[in-house]
């Protein structure tokens, strides 16, 4: 899988736009992150689990995916080896991610810190 790949698969989601967080391509529905590429390098991206969807994929295909190192992998953030991950198991990968953000409630607006 290429990143050319996995761009134009999380893209082709409904509502979903791409930008930039802490130096890494991001992709978001309705201003969360979904998933991302580059993390830790080049050859890695990410797609946001909840704990069981990542236990479930890292079990069937560890050569694939593998939790986030620390915290926040623990949540079910997952990276996803793009050498190996073939554009079915991609996409529904990102699939889960991004109905895992979707069908949340709306992002609050953040309160603006008074001077």
């Amino acid at each position: 899988m290429s990143i050319a790949r996995f761009r134009k698969v999380a893209l082709s989601l409904p509502d979903a736009s791409e930008g930039a967080h802490h130096g890494t391509t991001d992709f978001r529905v309705r201003k969360r992150i979904f998933a991302t590429l580059g993390y830790p390098d080049k050859a890695w991206g990410m797609v946001k689990l909840t704990p069981e969807q990542q236990s479930m994929l890292v079990d069937a295909e560890p050569e694939i995916f593998r939790p986030v190192p620390g915290r926040w992998g623990k949540g079910g953030a997952t990276n996803v080896r793009l050498a190996k991950a073939d554009a079915t198991t991609l996409k529904s990968a990102l699939t889960m991610a991004w109905r895992n953000i979707a069908e949340k409630s709306p992002a609050k607006p953040r309160a603006k810190k008074q001077a």
